[in-house]
């Protein structure tokens, strides 16, 4: 028998991470979530309940949000991941990230990154969506502190300011 064998216990993956290639050899069963905060530092994303269900680990794969908790990081050859941080370096959250401030959307700020990443896959699907779809959509993400009130202000100012500013540039 060789050397190598369906059950090695570490595996070599290739993905980009905010934007950045990354090659690196994880266990077999390293959760994404782990691989993020634990082998490449990036520790925006939380670790909750590591069943899926609280939304802590959501974090973008391949243009959709998952939940990194679900994932293992050898599942992801090829795959292009963008967290909080990558997100936040980037740009595109920082009118969310602002409006999260301005409403106090962020208590104490654990379900904060998931709330934004899970917030930006809705304003870049929908212009425009009422308070409804804004609950429906982030109802995946557990928040214990804010009631969730102020979140979905935050969400509404942003969809209603970027909207006002199309509107704007396209008058122009």
């Amino acid at each position: 028998m060789g050397t190598e064998n369906a059950f090695a216990s570490e595996i070599e993956v290739s993905l980009r991470v905010n934007g950045e290639p990354v090659r690196k050899r994880v266990g077999a069963n390293r959760h994404l979530i782990d691989f993020l905060r634990l082998d490449l530092e990036l520790t925006g994303s939380h670790v909750g309940c590591e069943q899926g269900v609280c939304g802590a680990c959501t974090v973008r794969v391949n243009g959709q949000i998952m939940r990194g908790c679900l994932l293992l990081a050898a599942q992801l050859q090829d795959a292009d991941v963008w967290t909080i941080e990558g997100l936040t370096e980037s740009g595109e959250i920082k009118d969310l990230q602002q409006d999260f401030i301005e409403r106090n959307a962020l208590q104490c700020g654990f379900c904060t990154p998931a709330m934004l990443i899970t917030a930006a896959e809705l304003l870049s699907r929908e212009t425009i969506p009422s308070r409804e779809d804004i609950r429906e959509h982030i109802s995946g993400n557990y928040c214990r502190c804010t009631g969730y009130e102020a979140i979905v202000d935050a969400i509404g100012t942003t969809a209603q300011r970027r909207a006002a500013s199309a509107q704007k540039g396209a008058a122009e």
